[in-house]
């Protein structure tokens, strides 16, 4: 049941991002838009509950329970991102609005800008853990819990590997490429230097 609805929430997710967006900017309804964007987070307060209410019903502890919390993270991670980048294309593609801002693409800005996305990465790492500490906590049996406690590492694991990615960018600065030459008129192939 946990990870069928987990596939409702994703699924759900992009429905109400979708539809949120098409309310906003082809319909012209910008409060009907934005209430409908704002009825994404209650699809992770659903997942959760259920979530719960399958360990209080005795479900053993596993691998869905994991991955629901592990979800649930990468959401309030990554989420707002999500959402307010393809805002900003709807805006333009749909609303006529100015084009977005596209993130930098070589130096120093390129790696702050991918330190920032491994931040998001972090923080659903925190929030998994957390919710995995919760769950360990509640079912209250170190025999039983043994799955919930290794997501946390997976979560972490996820979470050094995409700050090694990060990282490489501050290392290894991708350099712009070298602006071509001007050709000066009257010099053209062929045409020997003086």
């Amino acid at each position: 049941m946990i990870v069928a609805l987990i596939v409702v929430c994703e699924v759900g997710f992009w429905v109400l991002l979708a539809a949120g967006l098409f309310f906003r900017y082809v319909l012209r309804m910008r409060r009907t838009g934005l209430a409908l964007l704002l009825l994404e987070p209650l699809l992770e307060v659903v997942l959760l509950a259920a979530t719960v209410i399958d360990l209080r019903n005795g479900a053993d502890p596993g691998w869905k329970h994991g991955l629901a919390a592990l979800y649930i993270g990468c959401t309030v991670g990554h989420g707002h991102r999500t959402v307010t980048w393809l805002d900003g294309h709807a805006a333009h593609r749909l609303g006529g609005g100015a084009p977005p801002v596209r993130p930098p693409r070589y130096g120093m800005a390129r790696a702050r800008h991918e330190g920032r996305i491994w931040l998001g990465t972090v923080v659903a790492a925190a929030v998994a853990s957390l919710l995995l500490l919760a769950a360990t906590w509640y079912v209250g049996d170190p025999g039983r819990t043994g799955p919930l406690r290794s997501w946390i590492l997976v979560a972490w694991r996820a979470a050094g590997i995409h700050g090694l990615i990060a990282l490489s960018y501050a290392v290894w600065p991708k350099r712009a490429p070298d602006a071509p030459e001007p050709v000066t008129a009257g010099r053209g192939r062929g045409t020997p230097r003086r």
